[in-house]
C-alpha cells in the first residue's frame, strides 16, 4: 500500500523553491513563459552584483530562455546569489550540491546551504535539513533532528513535513511504528494541501490493513493529489475507478488519469492502459493499441514488466503478425527515447518562473535522495 511512501522517505525528493504543484495536464510553456529575455542586460545588472537579476540569469540557463541551456551556469549563479544571502537561492544551491546537478555532488555542501537558508526562516529549507538528518546526508543520522525540524515546518503551515512526520510514525523511524499516529500527520497534511499527504490517507481508505475502508473518500483524496500534479495518484486514482465506475468523474476520467502517468513514466499505467485496449472496456478492442501500450510499458518498467507482460505481446504478435507487432514496437521505442525519465511530480508556471522555474520532478535515481528538476520546455 505504502510503497510510494516509503519512496518518499527511501529517496527522499528534496524540496526545492521550484516545487509549485498544479492541475494536471500540463500547461503550455510556450505561452505561459515569454522568449524575449533580454538576457546581455540581466547579464550586466548580474555581473553587478544585483541578486534579483542573478537569480533570473540562473534561471534563464537552467531553462535555456534566451540562452543557450547550462546547468553549470545557472548554479554558479545560484551560489552567487546565495552567497549575498538570498535564503531562496541558499535552498536552491543546496538542493543543486545534494543532486550533483550543475555541481558536483557536495553533501556536506548541501547541508551547509540549507542551514543557512534555514536560519533565515525559509520554512522549505527546514523541511529540507529534517530529510538530510533522516538519512544521515551531509550530516550524523539524528532521528530526533530530523522531527525538530518537520514539526517546526508543521508549525510554519508547511504540509509536506506533517507528511514526511506521518511517514516517521508509519514506519517507526526512530521510534515503534504508530499507525494510529501517522494518520494524524496524515490528516493535517491534507489540511496543509500536500499532495503525498491525501495520497496516503486515500490509499488507507482504498486498501489499508486493519483500517476501515470508503472508497467515496478514497476516491476524493485520490483525486485531489492527482489534480495537485502527484503521478502515483494518478495511477491509484485510475485503478480504482475502473474497478469502481461509479466513483468515476465521466466515462474518459480513467483513461485521461492513465494517459497523464504513463506520459509521466508509470509503467503501471501503460501496461494497464494496454489491458484496457485488449478488453475493449466498453469500446472494440484495439490489438495494434494494446500492444503499442505494453511495448511502453516493456520499455519502463524493465524486467519487472517483461515478465507480467510476456504473455500478451506473444498473443498479440500471434494476432498482428511479426512485422505488424515490429513496427508498432519500434514506434513504442522512438517514444521512449524522447521520454526516458520516470516522474514523481508534475508542476505548473507560476510567477516564480523567472527565478526558480520547473515543469516537473523526477524520480531519484537508487541511491540518491534527491530527484532532478525538470526546466519547462
Amino acid at each position: 500500500m505504502f510503497r510510494q511512501s516509503l519512496y518518499r522517505l527511501a529517496r527522499l525528493l528534496t524540496y526545492s523553491t521550484a516545487f509549485t504543484l498544479f492541475s494536471f495536464p500540463a500547461p503550455d510553456y510556450s505561452m505561459a513563459i515569454p522568449t524575449g529575455i533580454d538576457v546581455p542586460e540581466l547579464q550586466s545588472e548580474a555581473e553587478r552584483g544585483f541578486v534579483p537579476k542573478e537569480i533570473e540569469l540562473a534561471a534563464a540557463y537552467f531553462t535555456g530562455r534566451g540562452v543557450a541551456r547550462d546547468e553549470k551556469m545557472a548554479a554558479y549563479w545560484y551560489e552567487k546569489a546565495a552567497m549575498s544571502g538570498d535564503p531562496e537561492s541558499e535552498n536552491e544551491i543546496a538542493f543543486l550540491y545534494q543532486t550533483g546537478v550543475g555541481v558536483a555532488a557536495n553533501p556536506a555542501r548541501a547541508f551547509h546551504w540549507y542551514q543557512l537558508a534555514a536560519a533565515s526562516g525559509y520554512v522549505k529549507a527546514k523541511v529540507n535539513l529534517g530529510v538530510m538528518y533522516v538519512w544521515g546526508i551531509g550530516v550524523e543520522k539524528n532521528d530526533a533532528m530530523a522531527e525538530q525540524f518537520f514539526r517546526e515546518a508543521v508549525e510554519k503551515g508547511n504540509g509536506t513535513a506533517a507528511t514526511y512526520l506521518g511517514d516517521m510514525e508509519y514506519f517507526g523511524i526512530g521510534r515503534h511504528p504508530d499507525k494510529g499516529e501517522a494518520e494524524r500527520w496524515y490528516r493535517a497534511g491534507v489540511k496543509l494541501h500536500d499532495p503525498v499527504a491525501a495520497f496516503n490517507l486515500g490509499s488507507l481508505y482504498s486498501e489499508g490493513k486493519d483500517h476501515r475502508h470508503d472508497l467515496a473518500k478514497a476516491a476524493a483524496l485520490l483525486r485531489t493529489s492527482a489534480t495537485d500534479g502527484y503521478v502515483p495518484a494518478m495511477h491509484a486514482l485510475a485503478l480504482l475507478v475502473v474497478n469502481h465506475p461509479d466513483l468515476a468523474h465521466g466515462s474518459a476520467e480513467a483513461r485521461t488519469l492513465l494517459e497523464a502517468a504513463s506520459n509521466a513514466g508509470s509503467w503501471k499505467s501503460s501496461a494497464l492502459l494496454g489491458i484496457l485496449e485488449r478488453n475493449g472496456d466498453g469500446d472494440p478492442a484495439d490489438a495494434e493499441a494494446a500492444c503499442y501500450h505494453f511495448e511502453r510499458a516493456v520499455l519502463q518498467g524493465g524486467d519487472e514488466a517483461r515478465k507480467l507482460l510476456t504473455n500478451d505481446l506473444a498473443m498479440l504478435e500471434a494476432k498482428l503478425g511479426h512485422e505488424h507487432t515490429s513496427a508498432v514496437a519500434a514506434r513504442a521505442g522512438e517514444w521512449y527515447k524522447q521520454h526516458p525519465l520516470v516522474l514523481t511530480f508534475i508542476y505548473k508556471e507560476d510567477a516564480n518562473w523567472r527565478r526558480f522555474p520547473a515543469s516537473a520532478s523526477a524520480t531519484a535515481d537508487d541511491g540518491v535522495h534527491a530527484g532532478r528538476l525538470i526546466p519547462p520546455a
